[in-house]
């Protein structure tokens, strides 16, 4: 029976890759599903996403990928299309981001596994025990950050992560672990125009009459708030809206934003390229 791999790679652009690739899959007998490239002029790198049915297993296609990829300067990464992507959630007080991934993974099909919930608070509790989540409560206070860090650390690898999500997740970790854990971590905010810092900032936006409310889903790096981008989402409001509207519209928007991004993630759609990203939809 055929496998359905999904094949992810990027290298210095240059002729030949396409033929390359094809011409390996179809000696294992694959059949090409989707495939998707871009060059970036920019940075002069290729990338490609392809998806393709075959009845070679994981060696025999790595054995000839591994020569392909020294050839051409590849990064690349082989995978089960479909296959769950083990997950841990960070979240503190708001439920709805932790809420809607895990309704999600059960009721749409979102491709993760969700391997537990991490809180620095205990309003979560009972939402993760709803969904058979396990839970773990980590405070986190200044002199105990280093040691909460460590032991988020040490979930990541007894549990075999390969993904964690910041679900509202009101802690900004350390550069340390933001290092160790690069292109792993998603994180979701709010985002204005102008932007808002500091408390109350849908009350700050109200007060400012913003007519746009929207939110980013991006990776974790130690510069605040600022890492490759995956999604973004808007909603127009106008001066009926009061300031719990906008923050249900935009508690709204961010569940779109964060499940866009973790679904395009877990299929393996996204690549970095530098400080943006190329997302193959």
């Amino acid at each position: 029976m055929s496998t359905s791999w999904v094949l992810s790679l990027s290298c210095p652009d240059q002729p030949g890759i396409v033929a390359a690739v094809a011409g390996l899959l179809a000696a294992h007998g694959g059949n090409i599903t989707e495939s998707q490239q871009f060059g970036d002029p920019l940075s002069g790198l290729f990338f490609m996403r392809v998806e393709v049915a075959a009845t070679a297993t994981r060696e025999q296609l790595t054995a000839d990928l591994e020569p392909l990829a020294d050839r051409f300067g590849m990064t690349w990464t082989l995978d089960v299309a479909g296959r769950p992507m083990r997950t841990l959630i960070l979240g503190s007080t708001a439920a709805h981001c932790v809420n809607d991934l895990a309704f999600r993974q059960r009721s749409e099909g979102l491709p993760i596994d969700i391997v537990g919930l991490v809180s620095n608070h205990t309003a979560l509790t009972d939402l993760a025990a709803f969904y058979g989540i396990d839970f773990h409560h980590v405070p986190v206070t200044k002199d105990t950050k280093a040691e909460a860090e460590a032991r988020l650390l040490a979930l990541v690898e007894d549990l075999d992560v390969e993904l964690v999500v910041l679900a509202r997740y009101m802690q900004i970790l350390s550069d340390d672990l933001c290092r160790k854990l690069a292109g792993r971590v998603i994180n979701i905010h709010h985002s204005f125009l102008p932007s808002f810092k500091g408390a109350r900032p849908y009350a700050q936006a109200h007060e400012r009459g913003v007519k746009l409310i929207g939110a980013t889903a991006h990776y974790v790096t130690g510069d605040l708030d600022e890492g490759p981008i995956i999604e973004q989402d808007v909603e127009r409001v106008d001066h009926t809206r009061g300031v719990n509207d906008l923050v249900a519209l935009g508690q709204d928007v961010e569940r779109r934003a964060l499940a866009r991004a973790v679904r395009w993630h877990a299929e393996h759609r996204v690549l970095l390229d530098g400080h943006r990203t190329i997302v193959f939809r």
